[in-house]
């Protein structure tokens, strides 16, 4: 290794990152256990890597606790990680309802090929999944973008979590 810092390291130089990730139990829906695996999966992946600044913090790192307020609003309470309350993020979810719904159609059929499809269809499936979940990623940066900065994988993982709040079992 060089000694030299990789991107991640220096954006994290101020401690920009969540140390902890808590989902309120009210904002949780009744999911199968692959549901529930995967959004623990989301969280530990979180919080083994990502960048989180607030615009109007100097320093972290940070707690973040996620809530649904009336199913279309997303909270992300900041506070420090010394306890220090920051802020509370607000989003709309409404423009990333087609997205979403889009996604789950998407991870059925993936679901479903697994078991038929050749491999070649399963992979162009499993392609059409990651495009969605980059495109609502993006989505994610770019609807945080007056209240915080974050960098694409640490969207990616609260795209997975943001979904993971509408995933109800059928």
């Amino acid at each position: 290794m060089s000694g030299e810092p990789t991107d991640l390291e220096a954006l994290k130089a101020n401690d920009h990152y969540i140390v902890e990730l808590n989902i309120d139990a009210d904002s949780l829906p009744a999911t199968s256990p692959e549901m529930q695996h995967e959004r623990r999966v989301a969280i530990f992946d979180l919080l083994e890597e990502n960048y989180f600044r607030p615009h109007d913090s100097e320093i972290g790192p940070y707690v973040v606790d996620i809530h649904l307020r009336d199913a279309s609003k997303l909270i992300l309470t900041v506070k420090r990680s010394n306890g220090g309350v920051r802020n509370d993020i607000t989003m709309s979810l409404t423009p990333f309802r087609r997205i979403i719904k889009d996604y789950f159609m998407i991870c059925e059929s993936y679901h479903n090929a697994i078991r038929t499809a050749t491999s070649a269809q399963i992979e162009a499936i499993d392609m059409g999944r990651r495009g969605l979940h980059n495109e609502g990623s993006r989505l994610l940066t770019d609807s945080l973008r007056n209240q915080a900065e974050i960098e694409f994988n640490t969207s990616r993982r609260l795209f997975t979590l943001i979904c993971s709040l509408h995933r109800r079992t059928t």
